[in-house]
């Protein structure tokens, strides 16, 4: 009996032919507040029967571009550095066929496995984050590459001035101070962000958003919800000005379904996943 796989919709092209492969990694060991991240991806494919393909945003249509979906990837929960290398080794074997990876998490802290395989092929990477939180923090009651440590662990790869931040509004003191000598942070909301195309033109980029930027009135199904947030609007013309840049691999996390029984959480991540990926096809 033949079990058909489920795909991001739109998404079902054969491997070799893809020139970005989505994959899940549905990890949350180290959820701070609300655990429910590793249902996320799942909830992304299953739900994304109820948007359409084409992007009137864009005039572009999944169906017209060679987009493959591998499904989750089955991680280790009880250690994150075993996960990370998970995802490391995932991300590196897409990369080596010469493809874009685009990670569906999952919390934030995966991001550090995919940056950790980019950044082993592109030595001089940068990162474009849109989040709620700064993620800058050097440990998290003792845990290092805690969710809310994940962007000083990029740090500590990539070194001083190459993290663009957007839309931050929650974190220790001490991040913000950090922040103010090594990265570079756009507090509150993601304007600006056309005044960092010029300064990453030709560079090679990782984009990664965490779904909490959004405001919680807009996004309720997340672990970690901050007040003062975006709209879908705002981050949407804020992602879409990134089109002309080299982006070389990209993640969507921070997904919690559960705690929006609604839907509309999960329907605008969807939306939000076809419009990156759409972004990203030139």
């Amino acid at each position: 009996m033949q079990i058909e796989r489920k795909a991001f919709i739109g998404c079902d092209c054969k491997y070799e032919k893809a020139k970005t492969v989505i994959f899940g990694a549905p990890f949350d060991s180290t959820t701070s507040f609300r655990p429910g991240t590793r249902f996320g991806c799942s909830a992304i494919r299953a739900e994304s029967f109820g948007i359409e393909t084409y992007s009137p945003y864009q005039d572009k249509d999944l169906l017209d571009y060679d987009i493959f979906d591998a499904g989750d990837s089955e991680l280790c929960i009880g250690s994150v550095e075993t996960a990370l290398s998970q995802i490391e080794k995932i991300a590196g074997e897409i990369l080596a066929d010469g493809k874009r990876p685009l990670m569906l998490g999952g919390e934030h802290s995966v991001t550090l496995g995919a940056v950790r395989a980019v950044y082993k092929k592109y030595k001089d990477l940068y990162i474009i984050q849109f989040d709620a939180h700064a993620d800058l923090r050097d440990d998290y009651l003792g845990v290092k590459n805690s969710h809310a440590c994940v962007m000083r662990r990029c740090h500590d790869i990539l070194g001083d001035g190459k993290i663009y931040q957007f839309g931050i509004r929650s974190g220790e003191r001490e991040e913000f101070r950090f922040a103010e000598k090594h990265t570079v942070m756009h507090k509150f909301d993601v304007d600006g962000v056309e005044n960092i195309l010029g300064a990453l033109k030709g560079k090679k980029v990782y984009l990664t958003i965490d779904m909490d930027v959004l405001d919680p009135s807009a996004f309720p199904g997340t672990g970690t919800p901050e007040a003062g947030g975006v709209t879908f609007k705002e981050l949407l013309e804020a992602v879409l000005k990134l089109k002309d840049l080299d982006i070389v691999g990209a993640d969507i996390n921070e997904l919690s379904p559960h705690y929006d029984q609604s839907g509309v959480s999960t329907a605008t991540a969807c939306k939000l996943l076809r419009e990156v990926l759409l972004m990203l096809e030139k």
